[in-house]
């Protein structure tokens, strides 16, 4: 009878071994991917990719929004250039689709109303947010621009920012650098926007 325990109990033990190794692929599958360096719309030198960070980014990762996406359950990527072009995605699994719709929701108004709110806290700072529509991908994405000009320092900025949702799934892709709206590769953001969001699930 106690051999017959032990050998049950070497074969549960094996069982659960095997089921372990089979779940394991699965659940880093189930983890949303992230965008490659050469996929940010292109530029005059190499775009380099940090390794996926767990949480958010010091700064909140974007202008007007931060620390609106919730650290838990989310992890970031930041992109640089040689020449001061930037950007970052921060992709969060919400508890709900209900969350992640409103936390959607929280994200496109912030980015909508940064310009005025910039403005607002910045005397002197010329600021305009404007809307570039919405992406037909998976549950939908929304493309948006910042362009700000400081005179009193001489510097111009240009943002683009996109929030796209794939069920619980939500991210943010922000791309930036000197200059201005007319200097923003917007084509070439929609398409790193699909390809974000495709590649979520």
């Amino acid at each position: 009878m106690h051999k017959i325990r032990t050998a049950l109990a070497t074969a549960a033990a094996a069982a659960l071994g095997l089921a372990a190794l089979a779940t394991a692929p699965a659940q880093a599958a189930a983890q949303p991917a992230f965008l490659a360096a050469s996929q940010m719309p292109p530029a005059s030198t190499p775009w380099t990719a940090t390794q996926v960070f767990t949480g958010v980014p010091e700064n909140g990762g974007a202008l007007c929004a931060p620390y609106k996406i919730p650290a838990r359950n989310t992890r970031y990527r930041e992109f640089t250039t040689e020449l001061d072009t930037n950007g970052v995605q921060i992709t969060t699994v919400a508890p709900t689709e209900v969350d992640a719709v409103k936390l959607v929701d929280t994200l496109r108004k912030s980015l909508a109303g940064c310009g005025p709110l910039l403005e607002q806290q910045n005397p002197g700072l010329d600021a305009v947010s404007a809307y570039h529509g919405k992406l037909a991908v998976e549950e939908g994405a929304w493309v948006y621009s910042l362009d700000t000009a400081d005179p009193q320092i001489g510097t111009t900025d240009i943002h683009l920012f996109s929030v796209g949702r794939d069920g619980r799934t939500v991210t943010l892709v922000r791309w930036g650098q000197m200059g201005d709206l007319a200097d923003a590769p917007l084509t070439a953001f929609r398409t790193t926007t699909k390809t974000a969001v495709n590649k979520l699930h």
